[in-house]
């Protein structure tokens, strides 16, 4: 049984903190209508699209309502999130020793053949950015120390047999770094699951390949192993064409079936992009729609027919020779996400079927405040029958349990408790920009949390009666986020729906676990293939 010994558990809000915060969040934190006097609001003309306008935006699935609602998002803005404290060991963070590990292993290896379990794995997009470097050293000249070190080490590189075969004899520096980027490898322009990332005395791997390789060692159910790759569509037929090619190579050597499915960012989850003066962007004559980013994945997760799902980015794989910890601890969630879905089916089924006593309630009251880390006040006040209504809508969610790494300077968003719109607070994997770091008690706890989110986590995304959650309605749509970009030379300002294990899975129960920091390898620049992770 997950148990917390922790401060958080104590935590306690002042005595009608709930009701006020509640309004006030409802009031003034999300975006509402500007009130001018008693019972009017601004009242914006609506935008005056083209006949050209509406087809354009009835073929991405949208409404023109939708679309001046995104506008208008744009005009007020997203407010930042309000926090209570970050996460960390014995307080929103469980840390597990190692017959509680061993515990979680063997829970879920024992349930796995019963599970439909997939590996969902984003895999959208060019890696321009792993290579923007080498762009900068083509396109520009500008040649950084990345480009000494990559040159230096050229052959150490998974991709270097490859890269050899295109390479005529005379090729300079710089012919050489083009011939990675654009005709050659071409990698510039491919999605990072379709670069080579490690040698092996066989042969050398892509990305995808090591999440194949991944999903046979804790994603087989009765011999089956389910991947599903989000892809854009201009690298479907690439990733197609090399499954095929070496799917029948890992079913022999593991022994196992692999059933892959591929989706696309649908349409409809793209967002307008505006001028600086928040109207509609124009170009060539028509509207400017840019994906929503990850936070549009919602949508292709909500699709997936498993109970039991894990989540992980293209990039963080390792070699065969690493790989021990990454399968140890995938069980590890695994099992933390089975034993807390069984207890709070359990109950659920006691509260539906009335079978419960007053101190059944206070015990299921605790495990929501200190195992799920949901703190309420209002919990404090209710009567019986409250107590069942609320403990039903909340222990009647999405489960996500998420591993969280130590903190060691990598980049990336974090585990927080943070305070919800019904006024409740519950723990929240949050971004940088998410936070007013102008409030210094922000600033220090974004730059003394112990733990930083590494994108590792198992969902279960059905109830007890096996039907599938609507997943877009557990998103806390005032958790986007704007952003400054241009195109063709053009200043325009950008939307980000809330982000996938963000926003989007705000209204989620969340439990937070410590994994090792040798299970977080990410390759976010062409360089990092050189860290001896990836080198196996």
């Amino acid at each position: 049984m997950i148990t917390l010994n922790d401060r958080s558990s104590q935590y306690r809000f002042p005595a009608g903190f709930g009701r006020a915060f509640g309004a006030a969040v409802g009031a003034a934190d999300r975006p509402v209508p500007v009130p001018v006097c008693a019972g009017q609001t601004i009242k914006r003309k609506p935008i005056m699209f083209t006949p050209q306008d509406l087809k354009q935006i009835a073929d991405h699935g949208l409404t023109p309502e939708r679309v001046e609602e995104q506008v208008e998002n744009f005009r007020r803005g997203f407010p930042f999130l309000k926090v209570v404290r970050a996460a960390s060991p014995g307080d929103g963070v469980l840390v597990l020793d190692g017959a509680e590990v061993d515990a979680a292993v063997a829970r879920y290896d024992a349930a796995v053949a019963g599970l439909r379990v997939v590996k969902f794995v984003p895999a959208s997009g060019a890696a321009t950015r792993m290579f923007k470097e080498l762009f900068e050293f083509v396109n520009e000249g500008k040649r950084g120390k990345g480009i000494d070190v990559l040159l230096e080490n050229i052959e150490r590189f998974a991709f270097w047999p490859e890269l050899r075969a295109v390479l005529p004899p005379e090729a300079d520096d710089r012919a050489t770094v083009d011939a990675i980027v654009n005709e050659g490898l071409n990698y510039g322009h491919k999605p990072k699951g379709l670069v080579t990332f490690h040698a092996y005395p066989d042969g050398a791997r892509k990305a995808v390949e090591e999440h194949l390789v991944e999903g046979a060692a804790y994603a087989a159910s009765n011999g089956v192993v389910r991947l599903h790759f989000t892809v854009s569509p201009e690298h479907m037929e690439a990733f197609r064409t090399l499954l095929a090619e070496k799917v029948p190579q890992y079913e022999a050597r593991y022994g196992v079936r692999y059933d892959i499915s591929f989706s696309v960012q649908k349409p409809s989850t793209d967002t307008i992009a505006v001028n600086p003066d928040n109207t509609p962007f124009i170009e060539d004559g028509h509207l400017l729609f840019r994906p929503g980013g990850h936070g549009a994945l919602i949508q292709n997760l909500n699709d997936m027919e498993s109970a039991v799902v894990f989540i992980k980015n293209i990039d963080n794989v390792v070699p065969d020779s690493r790989r021990a910890d990454t399968i140890k601890y995938k069980e590890v969630l695994g099992g933390l996400l089975l034993e807390v879905h069984d207890q709070i089916e359990e109950d659920l089924i006691a509260l539906d079927e009335k079978l419960y006593t007053p101190d059944d309630l206070k015990r299921m009251a605790d495990y929501l405040r200190t195992v799920l880390n949901v703190h309420d006040s209002r919990l404090d006040n209710m009567a019986d029958d409250e107590i069942v209504e609320y403990l039903k809508a909340k222990l009647n969610r999405p489960l996500r349990v998420c591993g969280m790494v130590r903190n060691e300077g990598e980049p990336g968003g974090g585990p927080f408790i943070a305070f919800n719109p019904d006024g409740s607070a519950s723990p929240q994997i949050l971004e940088s920009n998410q936070v007013d770091l102008s409030n210094p008690d922000y600033k220090k706890m974004m730059s003394e949390a112990t733990h930083f989110n590494p994108v590792d986590l198992v969902c279960y995304i059905k109830d007890i009666h096996g039907k599938k959650f609507d997943l877009p309605k557990y998103v806390d749509p005032a958790t986007g986020f704007i952003s400054s970009k241009s195109s063709h030379g053009k200043e325009l300002r950008a939307m980000e729906l809330p982000g996938l294990w963000n926003g989007a899975m705000s209204d989620w129960n969340t439990v937070f676990v410590e994994v090792p920091i040798s299970t977080f390898n990410p390759v976010k620049t062409v360089n990092d293939l050189l860290r001896p992770a990836h080198q196996g």
